[in-house]
């Protein structure tokens, strides 16, 4: 691919500034389109087992939003078909109206040639069949998730109807009690939605371009990134996506970025926040890296003893820059940093306002810091918090 010669040049400030708006944490929060509208903007939003505060798809529209009620979240995304969960950068939650631009990626699943799972014979008929008459319904009520307590040693019900999701034959319509509802997808995609008639070409430059309105501005590796595209799945529609080629001053790769963040410089209010470690404003590492100087990684997986800031570490976002780290938990009522990461003392008022407001989402009536990096902090820290409104 011959990438057109670039004929707009941002400093690295004004590339930060734009991935910010583009991702709904500069500017004026949009509270009449609601979580409703963070998802449509977003693009996706990224579900996950892990819940401390709050699971990860709760805790991104909180990020942009302030204190919206948990359940109120729950009902946007799945009252009435606005969304579906569907394989995007992980398992996310997807706006409906993108259902027909995923059909290049149902018929990858269909043609996959060899599974992890064996299917046994008849089973995935008899899903179908099963959510026909008595649907919707969970993977234990259409014979159990699993054969042995193992949790990859899926039952054959599990194997086929996670297939059939694949497949697009059946869809989650909601997650009950973090266990996948499914239900035929001819029931739950409204019909002028549920068609793969887009060839891949199509579907691949909708999610390019999607990608870019999301990123604000992006390389090619973090244009891929954001629904997981190849790099030539990238190059072959890019030129067709409608974003512009741009420079971006500190950065060694050439750039795309989408034309209406160009038109208006991004000015507005910092959201001060604590972010899920999956948001999408964090994704991609070196890209984290790039806009932010800051580096970002869960360490959830990683052995206890290898832990650097803590199993749940979620950044904190304040004036634009992420300026530190709160790895959280909950006693009761108290909401209990068990590890602070600060960058410098500046930082202290923004961690503190951000424990504070987490802590009320949350219905905690206190919070307990134990342990800061940085020792020096930690009187200041607490200080700070016992002088805000609870």
């Amino acid at each position: 691919m011959t990438t057109p010669r670039p004929s707009t040049e941002l400093s690295a400030d004004e590339a930060r500034r734009i991935a910010l708006r583009a991702q709904g944490l500069l500017g004026t929060p949009d509270r009449r389109s609601g979580v409703r509208g963070v998802l449509r903007h977003l693009g996706a939003v990224q579900l996950d087992t892990i819940s401390v505060l709050a699971r990860s798809h709760e805790l991104i529209p909180y990020a942009r939003l302030g204190a919206v009620g948990r359940k109120t979240v729950e009902d946007a995304y799945w009252k009435d078909t606005h969304a579906f969960e569907y394989w995007s950068h992980a398992a996310c939650i997807l706006p409906v109206e993108e259902w027909p631009h995923f059909a290049f990626r149902r018929r990858a699943y269909r043609s996959r040639p060899h599974w992890h799972h064996d299917l046994p014979d008849g089973v995935y008929d008899q899903v179908i069949k099963q959510l026909t008459t008595e649907g919707p319904l969970t993977a234990t009520e259409l014979g159990g998730a699993k054969k042995t307590s193992d949790w990859w040693d899926w039952s054959g019900s599990k194997v086929a109807v996670e297939r059939a999701l694949m497949y697009g034959e059946v869809v989650c319509v909601e997650r009950r009690g973090w266990k996948r509802v499914y239900d035929l997808a001819e029931r739950a995609i409204p019909a002028a939605l549920l068609h793969d008639e887009l060839d891949d070409t199509e579907c691949l430059r909708r999610l390019v371009r999607l990608a870019g309105r999301s990123l604000g501005v992006g390389t090619r590796a973090d244009i891929a990134d954001y629904h997981r595209l190849k790099g030539e799945q990238v190059d072959a529609v890019i030129a067709d996506s409608g974003l512009v080629p741009v420079t971006v001053e500190g950065w060694a790769k050439p750039a795309w970025a989408d034309p209406e963040a160009l038109a208006t410089p991004p000015r507005g209010r910092h959201r001060t926040t604590l972010l899920s470690p999956f948001d999408s404003l964090i994704w991609e590492r070196a890209r984290t890296e790039r806009i932010f100087g800051f580096t970002h990684r869960l360490e959830a997986y990683v052995p206890r003893q290898k832990r650097v800031y803590g199993y749940f570490a979620m950044p904190v976002l304040a004036g634009g820059r992420l300026v530190g780290r709160v790895d959280p938990a909950r006693e009761g009522s108290t909401l209990v940093a068990r590890q602070v990461t600060l960058d410098g003392p500046k930082a202290v008022p923004a961690v503190a306002q951000a424990l504070v407001e987490a802590a009320s989402w949350v219905d905690c009536t206190d919070v307990r810091v134990e342990r800061v990096d940085a020792s020096e902090l930690r009187e200041p820290l607490v200080r700070a918090l016992s002088g805000l409104p609870a």
